[in-house]
């Protein structure tokens, strides 16, 4: 009786080790790859903003002509990173005023800030509490706006985001792409949030503005200057 029981545990196991094995292989092979959408159809899209010209290039980047496929947006900052809400704020406020954005009065745009997992000068001790709490803060905003875009472009609270939203595309709980853009600033080296991504693989689509860093990080794609 306790050899049936070991027996069935095993094959359970080896089950649910297998099926995600299966997700996981999934995942990685439709990772950059684009699915197949009505082009006439919006998607959800989650900004994250951040300090240090940060807010300023993202802006740039969604200030396209496309930017309705992008929509509803919602925007997340760092809770002690209120500027970076403000000046989301105006963008939106330009579009609800100029003549050709009527449609974005139907769909409004949410502003969020999310708990940083490390504030600047705190110790690495007291930072694994803030590093946690960070981590929760962050699956709830992704569960509450459910994002299916991620666009980002290297603070620190990215990476929380990122995390919990690629989670749940392994759980097959949603599926969401993140496009992370490098910073015209760095032209030698990736950013540590940058590098994190491309080293986890956890970007759909990781672009940088300088050849020289498409060279020496050979799966990103070189766009040049996006502003």
């Amino acid at each position: 009786m306790e050899e049936d029981s070991m027996s069935t545990i095993s094959c359970v196991i080896a089950l649910i080790v297998s099926l995600l094995v299966i997700r996981v292989t999934y995942v990685l092979y439709w990772t950059g790859r684009p699915f197949k959408r009505d082009p006439t159809t919006s998607l959800r899209t989650m900004i994250i903003l951040g300090s240090g010209g940060h807010t300023a290039e993202i802006l740039g980047i969604v200030n396209v002509p496309q930017k309705d496929k992008y929509a509803p947006r919602s925007y997340v900052a760092a809770l002690t990173d209120g500027m970076s809400l403000q000046k989301a704020q105006v963008y939106e406020e330009s579009l609800l005023n100029s003549e050709n954005n009527v449609e974005k009065k139907r769909e409004g745009a949410q502003f969020m800030q999310i708990y940083r997992s490390r504030e600047v000068g705190q110790s690495y001790i007291t930072s694994i509490g803030t590093t946690v709490v960070a981590i929760i803060h962050a699956m709830w905003i992704v569960l509450k706006l459910r994002p299916q875009v991620i666009l980002c472009n290297g603070p620190g609270t990215c990476i929380p985001l990122c995390a919990c939203a690629y989670l749940l595309k392994l759980l097959g709980w949603s599926w969401c792409t993140i496009i992370y853009t490098e910073s015209i600033a760095r032209v030698k080296n990736l950013s540590l949030s940058g590098l994190l991504l491309y080293k986890l693989r956890l970007a759909d689509q990781f672009l940088v503005q300088w050849p020289r860093l498409q060279q020496k990080y050979p799966r990103s794609q070189d766009v040049g200057p996006v502003m």
